[in-house]
């Protein structure tokens, strides 16, 4: 070999003796951490030092090894013209000798590789070197010495590390990652309110106790105001209410905007659901609506975002009694003081001593709550067999036909007495409701691991759902509470003679800029993982919690594969889904790909997508698909503020969805012929609640009793066969609808009357060819 070859390959071999570093760079960038959603708002320099996080180690588990690439054009075989070629077996033996030797496990746990990561890395590290075609040249030198008896087997580990930092190259920035998910003092994001010393004014007080009243009255006096509410039908309620009353209101919503000037122009106040309000705007006076949701699993950051970042003169609080110490620690860390207003209810409500258990008792201005859309439709039908009209409202209803069922319910002048509804009535709707019956005091909800379960409900939800009677603006002055079944009353009782639990967290979200710089240090990680390693680092002090971010990660892990940037998929994954309807999910997903190939989704796209127009339903299963395809033109409209090139037909979207709301509005008049005509799983009817019996515990297992000998008058055939245990445990198991039960009882009952005369003719024959044989013998 020539010197000149010699040189050359040792200017190469150069670059490889020194360790390439993980790309990490400290970027200032890494100072600006938190930024809230949508409004751009100033964010906060802090600097917190690494010793800080020493307390809580990550979850190694989230951590995703990388792919590498051999690229055998720059090393090409260096390596095998200095030394030799490499024995495989004994480069295998060489490789396992370093995994079982301690003092390397030891060595790589005190740069960040516990017991899992060390073997993932070392598994990586051993396919590289048996299965790369040309090594890098330093790598190979040392390999091939060690091989031969002339190296250690130590000299094997910064190249493993440098190996394991290219695959998990988050080992390398832990402590800007984690300065990056630093939650600790989410008052400090909003310098705006900050700036200005906010008077918080807390009304507190039970359902119909007339705090929202009095902080509304306030608002409409202001020169300008926000109002932050929960549900988009009290957004519409405060909208309509501010312009009735002469002050010039726009409505800002997740789907929808409305400005009162006829040119666009802002209004001095706006009406708003709390997701959409801003932290940057200066109002005189903001009205936060119902408090206490700051505890909510999946929603509590917006009104801890909303609570800490208004910029408002008076921020007034309305809620229950029990955030009230919460919240005024919460104003201690921005050093403002609050005042509290009590209020008590204007009309009384009285638990009575019995149940109602039997829908023949049912009276004008009863309202019959249910945790579930099928048990809606099971007592609708029975009510409606008695030859009554009832209201349906639940919560997957568009907003129109909710205050079209209201409204029906409502007026003294309809046949429609008596409301079926679920727990979609606590807020936002004023009903004239005299009694509340609790269908059930079980509900199924998402506990702090995001976990689905079955639990009685708490005693906040019991006291919210019934303060809706007797309501202080309704005809009824004075409200009723019981029970359908005898054996949940003690526990309704029990429910709510107790107090609310104090509220004691708020809830907080990571947002699309501390996500985009993890991405910066995490490129090749997925969205779902990247959130997945914010939480897992993310510190957050005792008085905050981050919220379930489940939703976030199906809609991130259904678009995964489509070609996004980071900012646009962040927002596609905010989206207000329900994720339990497959048509919706469906459609999210079309309109994600679309966006990719920067194709604008027009009115006639979407038109075609959901086989627009569409007919009126003629059973539950296609109401439950226009109340789908509701949700659809929903996340249209919601996109279409966002990305409002690519989503251009807003208007035309709108005016259809109206129409298909009015669509909607005549299923559910009709909502009794059509569960007449449907061969969709619906429950079990009023009385055979078997269903529940593996999710009551406690002081609610009192709640699965049924007392037959009262219900059984009301219970038909099919009923009396599910109590059967096989037809019971088929329908219990989803393998059988009561409705195919009807259907082949119905069959059988045919069979049993086809039965007689069939054997009847069979006997005929038999004595007829008797009597032929006896015949033919003589």
């Amino acid at each position: 070999m020539s010197a000149n070859r010699c040189l050359h390959l040792f200017s190469r071999l150069q670059r490889h003796i020194i360790p390439r570093a993980a790309r990490c760079p400290v970027s200032s960038g890494s100072a600006l951490l938190h930024r809230q959603h949508q409004d751009g708002s100033q964010v906060s320099r802090r600097t917190v030092s690494s010793d800080s996080f020493s307390s809580k180690p990550p979850d190694t588990s989230l951590f995703v090894p990388v792919s590498l690439k051999a690229d055998a054009s720059e090393n090409g075989d260096v390596g095998v013209e200095l030394t030799q070629p490499l024995d495989r077996t004994e480069l295998l033996k060489v490789l396992n000798k370093f995994y079982k030797k301690k003092e390397m496990q030891k060595m790589a746990t005190d740069h960040g590789l516990d017991a899992r990561l060390f073997h993932q890395a070392f598994i990586s590290f051993r396919k590289y070197v048996l299965e790369t075609l040309f090594l890098p040249a330093d790598l190979h030198i040392i390999l091939s010495d060690i091989c031969s008896g002339s190296g250690h087997l130590d000299d094997i580990y910064p190249y493993f590390m440098r190996h394991a930092k290219q695959i998990f190259p988050m080992l390398d920035c832990m402590d800007d990652l984690r300065k990056i998910s630093d939650l600790r003092v989410p008052a400090n994001w909003y310098p705006d309110a900050r700036a200005i010393q906010r008077k918080v004014i807390f009304h507190a007080g039970p359902t119909n106790s007339g705090k929202t009243y009095q902080a509304i009255q306030r608002y409409l006096a202001a020169k300008s105001g926000v109002y932050c509410g929960p549900l988009k039908l009290l957004a519409h309620e405060i909208f309509e209410k501010s312009n009735n009353a002469g002050v010039p209101c726009d409505l800002v919503t997740g789907e929808e905007r409305s400005f009162m000037d006829p040119d666009g122009r802002a209004s001095a106040h706006v009406a708003c659901t709390i997701e959409m309000c801003s932290v940057t705007t200066p109002y005189e006076v903001a009205v936060i609506d119902e408090i206490q949701m700051i505890r909510d699993p999946s929603r509590g950051w917006a009104w801890t975002r909303a609570l800490l970042g208004l910029c408002a003169e008076e921020i007034h609080v309305c809620g229950e009694p029990a955030a009230i110490h919460f919240i005024r620690e919460l104003m201690f860390t921005t050093g403002e003081e609050m005042e509290v207003n009590t209020y008590k209810r204007l009309t009384p409500f009285e638990i009575l001593d019995h149940a109602v258990e039997s829908l023949n008792n049912l009276r004008p201005a009863d309202c019959i709550v249910c945790f579930s859309k099928n048990d809606i439709y099971s007592i609708s039908r029975q009510i409606e067999a008695r030859g009554l009209e009832c209201a349906v409202i639940y919560g997957s209803l568009p907003p129109g036909t909710k205050l079209s069922q209201a409204k029906k319910f409502n007026d003294p002048d309809d046949p429609c007495k008596i409301l079926v509804a679920t727990d979609a009535i606590g807020m936002g709707l004023n009903l004239s409701i005299r009694r509340i019956i609790f269908n059930s005091l079980i509900k199924p909800n998402v506990n702090e691991k995001g976990e689905k379960q079955m639990d009685t409900i708490s005693t906040s939800q019991a006291l919210q759902i019934a303060g809706r009677a007797g309501r202080f603006s309704s005809i009824y002055q004075e409200g009723q509470v019981t029970t359908m079944h005898r054996d949940d009353l003690p526990v309704l009782k029990e429910l709510l003679s107790r107090s609310v639990e104090p509220i004691q967290t708020a809830g907080l979200h990571p947002t699309a800029e501390q996500i985009e710089l993890f991405a910066y240090h995490l490129p090749d990680a997925t969205l779902s993982n990247l959130v997945d390693i914010f939480v897992s680092l993310s510190q957050v002090d005792g008085m905050y919690f981050v919220c379930n971010i489940d939703d976030f990660k199906f809609l991130a892990d259904m678009i995964q594969h489509i070609p996004l940037n980071l900012r646009s998929r962040y927002v596609f994954c905010t989206a207000p889904i329900n994720k339990k309807q497959p048509f919706v999910c469906t459609s999210f997903l079309k309109f994600a790909r679309q966006f990719s190939r920067d194709e604008p989704l027009t009115y006639n796209w979407v038109c075609r997508h959901v086989s627009w127009p569409l007919s009126a339903p003629k059973n539950i299963k296609d109401l439950i698909h226009l109340e789908a395809v509701h949700d659809v033109f929903d996340l249209y409209l919601w996109l279409s503020y966002r990305f409002m090139d690519m989503f251009p037909d807003t208007a035309m979207v709108r005016e259809s969805q109206q129409e298909l709301d009015d669509i909607i509005k005549q299923g559910v008049r009709n909502i009794t012929l059509l569960i007449r005509a449907t061969n969709s799983s619906i429950t079990a009817p009023l009385g055979s609640r078997r269903g529940q019996k593996g999710a009551i515990s406690g002081s609610a297992s009192a709640a699965n009793v049924t007392n037959v000998s009262n219900k059984r008058a009301e219970r038909g055939p099919v009923e009396e066969l599910m109590d059967s245990s096989l037809a019971g445990r088929l329908v219990r198991d989803g393998l059988l609808t009561p409705d195919l039960l009807r259907q082949l009882q119905v069959e059988w009952s045919k069979n049993k009357k086809q039965e007689v005369p069939n054997q009847s003719a069979l006997d005929k024959d038999y004595r007829d060819n008797t009597r032929v044989k006896n015949k033919r013998k003589k």
